[in-house]
């Protein structure tokens, strides 16, 4: 299990309990092909080969990737990849789950990655303590923000336990969190366009601290005049909107470019 450092970005998860913990968390069965990214030095590895069918750990570092060979020789259920995790074809493994300690430095993307992934089950990774408060954040606080509705659309995510930054080596600049993320079986809003209620959404908080009325100049005209029609207050900023009215006001929009 790794994180960043000058290279790669590997900080050492190497607390048994605490890697137990986790797996324990994910919910992972003898059932199950789990997916680890980033695997290390292999600690969590050992811990999920013993307890899913099937391992596949992807490790972009050569020098890590060879310890994984030699460590895991022999051992049926486990298999190996080199490669950039970003690139890899999750598409083809059919359902799967994933347990990592993400690196830093790839965190939000493979989370988008993997989200659009329609066979992922679910994901359950460490990941710094900040990023997992916005994942599973509501509406109204300051952790609120277009991951937050991004991630809720396609997943119930939830702040399993927190990991002080001292048991990482070396210990990494911040805290860290697990989230347990499980893919909903339909979203919990139905939008007429996605792409649509996405561009919303990353339009209003790139700028957060406008009021939504001004935030929305880029894709509405008038927004204002077109918000109080539809019933929603212009003078409301961004993070005190629900999933439910960034749903209504794609769904009002599209009605207007229908016509």
């Amino acid at each position: 299990m790794h994180r960043k450092t000058p290279r790669l970005g590997q900080h050492f998860l190497r607390n048994r309990e605490i890697l137990e913990k986790i797996v324990t968390v994910s919910e992972i069965s003898l059932s199950d092909k789990v997916v680890e990214i980033g695997a290390g030095m292999g600690d969590l590895t050992e811990i999920l080969i013993n307890n899913a069918k099937e391992v596949i750990a992807i490790e972009i570092d050569p020098a890590l990737y060879k310890i994984l060979k030699e460590r895991f020789y022999g051992r049926e259920n486990i298999k190996l990849i080199n490669q950039d995790a970003l690139k890899f074809a999750y598409e083809e493994l059919g359902e799967f789950k994933v347990v990592s300690n993400i690196p830093y430095y790839i965190t939000k993307p493979i989370i988008f990655r993997l989200i659009e992934t329609p066979n992922l089950k679910s994901m359950t990774l460490t990941i710094q303590k900040e990023v997992a408060e916005r994942l599973s954040a509501k509406p109204s606080i300051k952790a609120y923000s277009a991951l937050s509705i991004i991630a809720q659309y396609y997943t119930e995510a939830e702040i399993k336990f927190y990991i002080p930054a001292k048991f990482f080596s070396p210990p990494p600049e911040v805290d860290s969190a697990v989230i347990k993320m499980d893919r909903r079986e339909k979203p919990p809003v139905d939008v007429s366009d996605e792409k649509l209620f996405f561009r919303l959404i990353k339009s209003a908080f790139g700028q957060r601290r406008k009021m939504i009325g001004n935030s929305l100049k880029s894709i509405i005209d008038e927004p204002k005049d077109f918000l109080m029609k539809i019933g929603i207050d212009p003078m409301k900023r961004p993070e005190e909107l629900s999933i439910n009215d960034f749903a209504y006001l794609s769904n009002e929009l599209c009605k207007i470019c229908k016509k």
